[in-house]
């Protein structure tokens, strides 16, 4: 799991490369900041090499043809210096001034460089500078062959920048990249190194940070902290004050999503969870959880709705609820109030069905009130944007974006480094966007999202303000961490009560 610092900035590649840019301009020297990333980097790759549990003495070092294959040579004639036996393996050589310097250095220090990428032997570590953060274009064959045999290679390997071929703001391979261990970015995190399919090639992430900040370097993103504190429990607190939350959803073929986000509410901490669906499911439900309170979906008239909306802190719609005319029918009913009322609501599941085809069929989304938090995952957002779910997962956070300016509310992305874009505190600052670096492939099963809805209502049913929906997103991926530590195939959503309960209390 990445590294990060409390409120870590995450950018885009293109802010990187103008900050860089003005930094030149201000007569720094660019041969002199590739000599800090090499040194650097070096001094990083000591100290991993000195805590394996195997020796590290020989290392390849991986070079393709721009700057990031500078810094490539110079930290080959670095750690060659510091008594490694190092081979550089290097493709034909770009024409910039710098990337020269650094080979003459390197040839200098009588690093062995061979063109090429046939290894003649086996390394104990491979360095990856073939591409660094401008790449944009999908690599032809003999790139991808490349990597693939880099990737083959039973041994550590590092990233300098960026796994070679991840998209540096998207994290998507392009179609195949570097699986690294380790990858030190320069200068700051890349939104690529956290999000779409990033986990699966970066490794441990952490940051060359090399030069100042300057005013016109603004951030994209922000990692979660994974340390989140929830107010303390004042000694007379009682159920009526810690929030009243209702679930909303259940079709008579369908009774499992809501049992399992009214559990993760109560598990949560909400002094009350009330659970609306239909009747064939209460026997269940009580059953299992005799805490929750029933009220039947088909017993309540609009003014019933409304009445209820009024005594409640929260609301969870649409898990389980179903697509069809039954379903319409309540969907459009509890919207319609919901969206009318000051309560926070969460949107998940068949509600956000019901919210896209409406859309559609209107030709004009509705426009989701304040306190409003849609759970789309990237199907659910395909069919919200009329999209496709490759589109949704080639770049995520326009994605997101792009929903939020559609219908408004704030937003989770579900998915490997989990997306939230919310709305500021205060309107003097713009919407955020948080990146989630908790979680695991093992949370990828059915029910999952209900968990999550259920959490988000009873979290904020509990804080309202003083809990962010990115602070949610982050305690539910920690719950899973602590569920999958006994592994992660055959996780289950329903199980998850405990890690809830734990995370919420530490």
């Amino acid at each position: 799991m990445p590294q990060q610092v409390y409120h870590s900035p995450v950018y885009h590649s293109q802010s990187i490369q103008a900050w860089e840019k003005r930094w030149f301009a201000r007569q720094n020297s660019s041969y002199g900041l590739m000599q800090q990333v090499a040194w650097t980097l070096h001094l990083q790759l000591r100290k991993i090499f000195a805590a394996q549990t195997f020796p590290i003495q020989t290392v390849a070092v991986c070079c393709g043809q721009g700057n990031n294959a500078g810094d490539g040579y110079l930290t080959a004639k670095y750690l060659q210096q510091a008594g490694f036996q190092v081979d550089i393996y290097a493709a034909t050589r770009g024409t910039s001034a710098d990337l020269h310097q650094a080979f003459l250095e390197a040839e200098a220090a009588q690093v062995n460089i061979i063109q090429g990428f046939a290894f003649q032997k086996k390394y104990d570590c491979y360095i990856d500078a073939l591409f660094g953060i401008g790449l944009d274009r999908p690599l032809n064959d003999e790139w991808q062959s490349i990597i693939h045999t880099i990737n083959q290679q039973q041994a550590l390997k590092t990233a300098v920048d960026i796994p070679s071929g991840l998209n540096a703001n998207t994290g998507q391979p392009m179609p195949c990249a570097i699986q690294a261990d380790y990858t030190f970015t320069a200068l700051g995190l890349k939104a690529g190194l956290f999000t779409g399919q990033a986990q699966e090639y970066t490794g441990q992430v952490d940051v060359l940070d090399l030069i100042p900040l300057d005013a016109e370097l603004k951030a994209l993103a922000q990692l979660t902290p994974q340390q989140i504190k929830l107010p303390a429990r004042q000694a007379f607190g009682h159920k009526g004050i810690y929030g009243h939350v209702l679930i909303v959803g259940g079709h008579a073929q369908m009774g499992g999503a809501v049992m399992m986000a009214a559990e993760a509410a109560s598990n949560a901490g909400a002094g009350k969870v009330t659970v609306v669906c239909h009747a064939k499911h209460h026997v269940a439900i009580l059953s299992r959880a005799p805490n929750l309170m029933l009220r039947d979906i088909d017993a309540l008239s609009k003014a019933e709705i409304q009445q209820l909306i009024s005594q409640v802190d929260a609301v969870s719609l649409g898990m389980g609820l179903g697509r069809d005319a039954w379903a319409e029918q309540h969907y459009t009913n509890w919207f319609t109030a919901l969206n009318q009322s000051d309560v926070e609501v969460v949107y998940d599941a068949d509600a956000l069905w019901f919210l896209a085809q409406h859309a559609q069929a209107s030709n004009s989304p509705a426009q989701l009130k304040l306190n409003s938090y849609a759970t789309p995952h990237s199907g659910e957002a395909a069919t919200l944007l009329g999209t496709t779910v490759a589109q949704i997962e080639a770049d995520r956070i326009a994605a997101i974006q792009q929903l939020q300016q559609r219908y408004a509310g704030e937003w989770v992305l579900k998915g490997s480094g989990s997306l939230t874009l919310q709305t500021a505190p205060t309107a003097a600052e713009a919407t955020a966007l948080w990146i989630c670096t908790a979680g695991n492939p093992g949370m990828g099963t059915g029910g999952m999202g209900d968990v999550l809805a259920g959490m988000i209502a009873s979290l904020k049913a509990q804080f309202h303000n003083q809990i962010q929906l990115h602070e949610i997103v982050m305690l539910h991926a920690l719950a899973g961490d602590v569920l999958a530590q006994q592994g992660m195939r055959g996780l289950q959503a329903q199980h998850m009560n405990q890690a809830i309960y734990q995370v919420v209390n530490q």
